[in-house]
């Protein structure tokens, strides 16, 4: 296994998508690709930079004055550029994402019960968020098993040592555009685009404690 090299402080850059931008039409439009990837994203790329930068600041001068400011910065951007980079891969053009892999559809069916089941309380998690965040469905190596959580924004619900394998947005940038103030349509046409292929990667990657960001 290759395990990935350190990012210095202030260098995370913004990852491309896995396909073009139109590849996930129609259930999400080639403008609403443009502003979440290149605007959303890239916005918290930036500021968990800037956030990275500062700290490297503070403790070069021991002045922790705004410790509390540049802390929360750290953990909302951080997150929400983690979330989105695992979002973009978990998503193939409608008909190329396969069916859940042998190893996914076991450890479901061995906690959810059966895959119905688990796609109920993965979308009513994403449907039911309060405000902005996202439903994920975790790998949580202190269990050995999966689960669901929701995160308010990007950052809070989460679940110490908890691994993401399948993430769904489900901010207003995310759907607006397309779907309006319908959340739970959005939701219901997302599970055409889920790249099984990759949460069965995902998964074997995070038995082993690793969250890899791009595809492959």
């Amino acid at each position: 296994m290759q395990y990935p090299m350190m990012i210095p402080p202030g260098e995370h850059q913004l990852p491309p998508l896995p396909y073009p931008y139109d590849a996930l039409e129609p259930v999400i439009s080639t403008e609403t690709l443009h502003l979440h990837h290149d605007a959303h994203h890239k916005t918290y790329v930036d500021d968990l930079n800037k956030a990275e930068l500062k700290l490297v600041e503070a403790r070069q001068r021991g002045d922790f004055d705004l410790i509390k400011y540049w802390e929360n910065e750290l953990a909302f951007n951080g997150s929400g550029h983690i979330l989105h980079s695992i979002y973009w891969t978990v998503m193939a053009p409608v008909g190329r994402g396969g069916q859940p892999g042998r190893y996914t559809m076991s450890q479901i069916d061995s906690y959810f019960r059966d895959f119905t089941v688990f796609q109920q309380q993965f979308s009513n998690a994403a449907i039911k968020v309060e405000g902005s965040g996202w439903a994920v469905l975790t790998w949580q190596p202190t269990w050995q098993r999966l689960e669901i959580l929701q995160a308010e924004k990007h950052q809070k619900g989460t679940q110490w040592s908890g691994i993401p394998i399948l993430v769904l947005d489900v901010w207003e940038h995310a759907y607006y555009l397309d779907y309006q103030n319908k959340r739970k349509d959005y939701v219901d046409a997302w599970w055409q685009l889920v790249n099984w292929y990759e949460v069965e990667r995902r998964l074997l990657w995070a038995v082993r404690g690793q969250v890899p960001l791009r595809v492959g």
